[in-house]
């Protein structure tokens, strides 16, 4: 498969893994989780969901938990500019991070996701382009405020000093650092997938390169979630493997990084597993990522790929209990040898049962 337009010409890349192999079982640990746009949100939702089995996140572009509230209305033009900018809402405080907090403390009580006091001892990288028009700065401003609430200022890292559009950002892959378009990888001159591991896991060995050493695994998503189409999600994700983990990865880290809309296997071929600038760091420091992936839900409810952060497959997206949270979940516990988690809290009409 070609790689997504890289200044307008299609790049041949060295063939992937085989398709649909189980995911193998290892036992890697430290998990963290990152993404861009709704990528982003998902991350976000994961690590709070999750937050007493993940160690840090990484967010470029996305907001704070439960931003959209479960609607779509709210999500794009409060969260997000995503319908353009008559109809953009987006203003400083906008998303009222102290009724998310509050949101977040209800949930955590009953049960549905894990208590935020889990997030104090995390470490949080955050980026927001000067440029973005997608999710403008106001929206990871309000991202931080919220995660400043749980964690202490000096775990958080925050850049927000380059004129980056809506798009992950490498040092040497990618469109313009201004330009928004396929796909939404950016070559703004900084390392942005080099920046959050190193800021997550403390100093990393350098990585030897952008050329990724390892193997790719694509692997069946429906053994973790029936019928995956049905609720947003591909019939198979990729997971990256480097040399230094084969086996069964004992003492290898564990990276999910989350695409954005637009962004999967299916529209932009191996642009995003191949080029968002994780493999090398992984090559270098023996953490293997995990790339699952999304697919649309037609015809007006998800069209564009996004993972679920507005509830268009299921009310209880932010939660434990949520479709694709509890896949993605348990496909780390696979990676990590960790017995399946049982059954979640699900909520309905404002009562957790």
């Amino acid at each position: 498969m070609l790689a997504a337009t890289l200044a307008g010409t299609l790049v041949p890349q060295p063939a992937l893994h085989a398709q649909g192999a189980p995911l193998p079982v290892m036992r890697t640990s430290q998990l963290s989780v990152s993404g861009l746009s709704s990528g982003g949100y998902m991350a976000v939702q994961f690590d709070v969901a999750y937050s007493g089995s993940v160690v840090g996140a990484g967010i470029v572009a996305g907001g704070p938990y439960a931003c959209s509230r479960g609607n779509v209305s709210i999500a794009t033009t409060i969260c997000s500019c995503t319908n353009g900018t008559p109809w953009c809402g987006v203003y400083p405080g906008g998303t009222n991070v102290p009724d998310l907090i509050e949101t977040t403390g209800g949930y955590a009580a009953r049960g549905a996701i894990d208590s935020p006091a889990n997030l104090a001892n995390q470490r949080i990288w955050l980026f927001s382009g000067i440029a973005d028009s997608v999710v403008p700065m106001a929206v990871m401003n309000d991202l931080k405020a919220y995660y400043r609430h749980y964690i202490p200022a000096e775990n958080i890292s925050y850049r927000n000093d380059i004129r980056a559009e809506h798009a992950m950002p490498t040092d040497g892959f990618g469109n313009r650092c201004n330009q928004l378009g396929s796909p939404y990888i950016n070559n703004c001159g900084i390392d942005g997938a080099g920046e959050l591991l190193q800021w997550i896991y403390g100093p990393l060995t350098p990585k030897a390169g952008n050329e990724p050493t390892g193997r790719f695994v694509e692997f069946d998503q429906g053994e973790f979630l029936r019928n995956p189409t049905d609720h947003g999600m591909a019939p198979t994700g990729w997971l990256y493997i480097p040399p230094g983990c084969e086996g069964d990865g004992e003492g290898c880290k564990l990276h999910v990084a989350f695409h954005g809309c637009k962004q999967t296997a299916a529209l932009v071929g191996d642009a995003h597993i191949r080029n968002a600038g994780y493999n090398g760091w992984a090559d270098a420091n023996r953490i293997v990522i995990l790339y699952p992936q999304a697919a649309p839900l037609y015809p007006f409810t998800n069209p564009n790929s996004c993972w679920d952060w507005f509830s268009y497959d299921d009310p209880d997206y932010a939660l434990k209990s949520g479709h694709q949270m509890l896949a993605v979940k348990k496909m780390t516990e696979r990676l990590m040898g960790a017995a399946p988690t049982q059954p979640p809290v699900r909520c309905r009409r404002g009562r957790c049962t």
